[in-house]
């Protein structure tokens, strides 16, 4: 009897050993998709562009880009909470379409909280008001003062019906009661495209996406959207120093299928980190006019919660509509 237990013991003893030294599932098996719910050009797309390239270096398997555009970010919203949560599929999502879009649309294919897991807030945004160089407003008071002269006959484009930019624009007529129309475009990319060319006066957007072309002199920076200058644009004041209360910062977050095994978002979330802790990541993320983050996923799913509440009380207050 005790030959058997000794032999018993042995042999669950070589089984745990094995275990141990068994190597960890690998990740990836085949190439991850960072789906962009926007058309490329814009800021998620750049910034997903950035991380792509550094986790493709660091695994050995291609982190590939899809942008799958069209209602404000719903498409691709749906196509990444439709996935398989097996690590495979994630998606870079905004303010927009992560925390507002429930609000704007009656039927929503999808529920973010619901449907998709928090995985990091990879960056804040820093916004900023730009205008064509043929209108003659260059601040924002005289931007009010042109828009109250001329109502209803200064528009401003956006990504989309209840993206950051869209939401910028009712803030700023909601403190000001002036009266500017929106026009929206299937993201920031389109929406430059028709501003460079004067089509439209106006557009809040990314520093990320707008800086080149403020540096280039193709379009003229009024004023920049958060609690403080940038120190990309030190001349240029925030729209707080006229409009006192206003008040706008977009962020970027990666999210994955709901269902998705914790071991697993764990380890994506350690890949993610690595990539957001390199010099050369945080430099030319913070030189495009963005702060990284690079937050926990418990502490992300928590500022997905605070800025869903935070949003959904001022979208109903504008009565703000997908159109």
């Amino acid at each position: 009897m005790l030959r058997l237990i000794m032999l018993v013991a042995g042999a669950l003893w070589y089984s745990a050993l094995a275990c141990a030294q068994a190597p960890a599932p690998q990740f990836p098996t085949k190439p991850v998709r960072i789906i962009v719910a926007f058309p490329p050009g814009g800021g998620t797309d750049i910034v997903a562009r950035i991380m792509a390239q550094k986790l493709s270096e660091a695994w050995g398997q291609q982190a590939i880009v899809e942008n799958r555009a069209g209602a404000s970010g719903v498409i691709g919203t749906e196509a990444a909470a439709r996935a398989a949560p097996d690590g495979h599929t994630w998606l870079l999502g905004t303010m927009g379409n992560l925390a507002v879009n429930q609000y704007l649309y009656q039927k929503m294919p999808v529920d973010p909280q619901r449907d998709l897991t928090a995985l990091t807030q990879v960056v804040a945004v820093h916004f900023v008001m730009v205008s064509h160089p043929s209108l003659p407003a260059k601040t924002v008071k005289e931007v009010i003062a042109l828009a109250r002269a001329r109502p209803g006959q200064l528009n401003y484009s956006s990504s989309g019906p209840g993206g950051a930019p869209h939401l910028a624009g009712e803030l700023l007529k909601s403190m000001t009661g002036i009266n500017i129309v929106h026009i929206p475009y299937k993201g920031s990319g389109p929406s430059f495209v028709d501003l460079l060319g004067g089509q439209v006066s106006l557009t809040f957007d990314s520093l990320l996406q707008a800086l080149p072309y403020i540096k280039a002199g193709r379009l003229n920076a009024i004023a920049v959207l958060g609690p403080r200058r940038s120190p990309l644009l030190p001349q240029t004041p925030t729209v707080a120093e006229s409009v006192p209360g206003f008040e706008l910062t977009n962020w970027f977050g990666l999210v994955v299928p709901a269902g998705t095994p914790r071991e697993l978002i764990n380890r994506l979330y350690g890949d993610v980190s690595k990539v957001l802790a390199q010099a050369e990541v945080r430099d030319k993320i913070q030189s495009m006019g963005a702060d990284v983050i690079g937050s926990p996923p418990e502490k992300f799913a928590a500022f997905m919660r605070a800025e869903t509440a935070k949003w959904a009380k001022i979208v109903k207050e504008a009565n703000i509509r997908a159109e």
